[in-house]
């Protein structure tokens, strides 16, 4: 029996929001998009256009109170092709949480406290 990676989900409160931050901060675009005959939920699934994988965003019909991430222990992580590149936008962005300079890495943050861990190209 073999699986393979289709996709990751994260539910979001603002769809709208994530997905312009999503295209501006790593240039993810929608691939598809599901909308449920009843309106309760819509789901949007991104791409990078270079592999197969894509992050599906979930949002709820009447949903207002913000995910409760824990102590968001999970993450993403995107390859930069320019890493300096990346940082610089992100930090005009004003997204990066936690940069680790040792290990050559960052995170930033969506507009639902998801990080997404930015590494340089191997």
């Amino acid at each position: 029996m073999a699986f393979k990676f289709l996709h990751n989900n994260f539910n979001v409160l603002d769809l709208e929001k994530s997905l312009k931050f999503y295209e501006e901060a790593l240039g993810l675009k929608e691939v598809r998009r599901k909308v449920a005959g009843d309106g309760s939920f819509i789901l949007v699934y991104l791409g990078d256009g270079a592999t197969t994988h894509q992050l599906e965003l979930t949002w709820l019909k009447g949903r207002t109170e913000p995910y409760n991430l824990v102590e968001n222990e999970f993450h993403l992580a995107f390859e930069a092709e320019d890493y300096a590149v990346a940082h610089k936008k992100h930090e005009e962005m004003g997204c990066i949480v936690y940069e680790n300079p040792a290990m050559g890495i960052y995170f930033i943050t969506d507009p639902d406290n998801y990080w997404l861990e930015i590494i340089p190209k191997r």
